[in-house]
């Protein structure tokens, strides 16, 4: 019957689909007083700046129920996201072919989400909550600072200075997860302002589909208040905010699953306690941003950003706890001018503070995660050239220093370039070094999610990489339309790495310290968009991603990384935007599993390899001038990743393994909702 029901709603979803396509899009003229018309692109490259950056809008955001951060790159061709594990349901992005750790986030051009907000810090922003999204690929610009490897994410929220309004989003799914988000913007005088961010979710029930006595996902509790303050002067404009964020995870065993004795694991499940996972966060964030302008007509202003955030984790994985404390502080001093429409120039000062406190638990031995220091204070400087000459060639190079309190100096090069030989073709390339402060078990306490020994270096070493890229994207005449087109190259190289070997031993967690090119990624995208109807938008694109690493037994392919991805991605708005639906369809490719151990018949606990799968989302909405309703469904082809969780019916053995994940961990998830917004203008 599930499966029936799930396919009925796939095909339901097609129809609607192919059958609004097929009528007019003329609407009524009695219905045109319900809805107010707002052209929208849901995703712009943008042309004019040096690096390769494209918006995901809040119009593409809707597209999907798009709860969280982690949930808003559905559509994206260049950004994955998936699960790191079969029993936190912590995610992490993927972008050039390595880990997120790689990407510098960013929440309105201020470093966010780092260390221990790394394994559940995608859920930590509100989908509702953000206005827009900008992801810059390949080395990002220095004024943020010398991390940003792979690239840059930065996230735009919903400003109190924006016209006075009221909205609120609720969600409601068929496994029992409901969330409700609000938040609203007064002006009390005509510069200032002030807006409130709400958000709660809960998950009322678990789920066992493939009856492991494991949950398929956590249940979450989460809740969260932003509060934002803006002064907007005509020489002096001011910004700050606070945000407070409570989370709890459970997940585990709900129920014992029947197995037969083993010498790793005497004794009958019964007589056994439950394996339960507990995860409890509670963050605090804070930030500040003024900046003065002194020559309106050239862009000069000086800008002065401080922020501060204090992150408070307490894990349980069985018998095994980490406890995480990270304080961190962040100034930045900014100055910026224009000379014409030719020469602009940026440079500053920066300081960064991190100070971690950290534990573990493995049985009844308590030891220190690490055992180098645990607090780091950089301090930076940097310089920015930007050279436009008449809009056919765009350059920026940038150069900054930083001196850390552990590693020592840190010199940045980065060099963007864009040029234009004709008004339809554009090529863009990149190269630049980056740096990055690895905290293992902050960022990886999931791996803990496991019977494996975790086997940490006696320094951990800083990682340094560079990344060059170089692309081509064009428009291409079709009647009276346009095919918009795009293919680029991206390659990585790391000086150092600290690389989580899950390889050498199947059965320990393994961080090991690469020197010189012992890790690498390269990257191929192809992209087409293309509008047919003023209603309707296609998208084609195709990815293959090469990433290496070698433990010492020459460069071999990441694991659980896939090798290549293809998506379809279709828009339709027909009846003027009253209605719109909405396609995506991902073809994940297949790669390699880690090295699996053999169990006492002979056999390997899990394939080498896995193949490629589909996952199929739709969801369509209905449109009114203040309400929209909306309904979908994600994971409609139902693929799931089969005994995601290794020794599942002995997790108190040494063959319990819950991080081999490739693939959904769930089946279809059928889910509804309504959007509601009232602006005063």
């Amino acid at each position: 019957m599930k499966n029936l029901g799930r396919l009925t709603l796939t095909f339901a979803t097609l129809w609607a689909f192919f059958h609004s396509f097929a009528q007019s899009p003329e609407e009524p003229s009695d219905t045109l007083r319900e809805v107010t018309v707002t052209q929208h692109k849901g995703v712009t490259k943008l042309r004019g700046r040096a690096d390769n950056t494209h918006i995901i809008s809040s119009a593409e955001l809707k597209k999907a129920a798009c709860c969280n951060l982690g949930e808003s790159f559905t559509t994206n061709p260049s950004v994955d996201v998936a699960y790191s594990d079969a029993a936190t349901g912590a995610r992490q992005i993927r972008l050039l072919g390595l880990a997120g750790t790689y990407v510098q986030m960013l929440t309105e051009n201020i470093p966010n989400l780092r260390g221990a907000a790394s394994p559940f810090g995608l859920s930590y922003i509100a989908g509702p909550w953000m206005q827009s999204i900008s992801v810059s690929k390949g080395a990002s610009s220095v004024k943020n600072g010398y991390e940003g490897i792979t690239g840059q994410i930065n996230i735009e929220m919903r400003k109190p200075q924006g016209d006075q309004s009221v909205s609120a989003n609720g969600y409601v799914d068929h496994l029992g997860k409901a969330e409700v988000n609000a938040d609203g913007n007064i002006h009390i005088t005509d510069r200032l302002s002030t807006a409130l961010l709400l958000h709660g979710e809960n998950s009322f029930a678990g789920h066992d589909e493939n009856h492991d006595g494991f949950l398929d996902m956590p249940k979450v509790r989460q809740v969260a208040v932003m509060n934002r303050w803006a002064w907007m002067g005509s020489d002096i404009v001011w910004q700050g905010g606070v945000k407070f964020l409570q989370e709890r995870r459970r997940s585990g065993q709900d129920s014992h699953h029947s197995s037969t004795s083993s010498s790793e694991n005497p004794g009958t499940p019964e007589d056994l306690p439950l394996y339960i996972i507990n995860v409890e966060t509670r963050r605090w964030e804070g930030f500040s941003k003024q900046a003065w302008i002194f020559d309106s007509a050239n862009d000069g202003n000086l800008a002065l950003i401080l922020s501060g955030s204090y992150h408070d984790i307490d894990a349980r994985y069985g018998e095994r706890r980490y406890d995480g404390k990270q304080g961190h502080l962040y100034a930045s001093l900014m100055l910026e001018r224009k000379w014409g429409p030719t020469h602009s120039l940026s440079c500053g000062l920066s300081w960064n503070y991190d100070h971690f406190d950290e534990g573990m638990l493995i049985g009844e031995e308590v030891n220190k995660l690490i055992d180098y220091k645990n607090i780091e204070a950089v301090t930076g400087c940097y310089a920015q050239y930007t050279l436009n000459v008449d809009r056919k060639l765009l350059m920026m190079a940038g150069l900054r220093y930083d001196y850390s309190s552990i590693y020592g100096g840190m010199v940045t090069p980065r060099l963007h370039a864009r040029w234009n030989p004709r008004d339809e073709v554009t090529v863009h390339g990149s190269i630049g070094r980056g740096y990055r402060t690895p905290h293992p078990m902050a960022e990886w306490h999931n791996l803990m999610a496991a019977s494996r020994q975790i086997v940490l270096p006696e320094r951990v070493v800083q990682e340094d990489a560079w990344n060059m890229g170089i692309g081509v994207d064009g428009l291409v005449p079709v009647g009276s339309k346009t095919l918009n087109w795009g293919v680029e190259y991206y390659f990585t190289r790391f000086n150092h790495q600290l690389a989580v070997d899950l390889d050498s031993d199947p059965h320990a967690v393994i961080f090991r310290n690469l020197d010189h090119g012992k890790a690498r990624s390269h990257v191929v995208q192809a992209e087409l968009s293309f509008n047919p109807r003023r209603d309707l938008a296609l998208t084609v694109a195709y990815r293959y991603t090469d990433s290496r690493t070698d433990f010492g037994r020459g460069m071999i392919a990441k694991p659980l990384t896939s090798k290549s991805k293809g998506l379809f991605t279709a828009s339709w708005t027909p009846r003027m935007g009253i209605w719109q639906t909405d396609l995506t369809l991902a073809i994940n490719g297949g790669g390699r599993m880690p090295t699996p151990y053999t169990g006492a018949d002979g056999t390997p606990a899990w394939g080498s390899t896995y193949h490629a799968y589909p996952a199929l989302n739709a969801q369509v909405t209905r449109n009114w001038r203040h309400w929209s309703v909306y309904v979908g469904g994600e994971n409609l082809t139902c693929f799931k990743q089969k005994g995601p969780i290794v020794g599942a019916s002995a997790p108190w053995g040494d063959t319990f393994d819950a991080t081999m994940v490739y693939g959904p961990l769930h089946g279809a998830i059928v889910y509804a909702g309504f959007r509601y917004n009232f602006t005063h203008y």
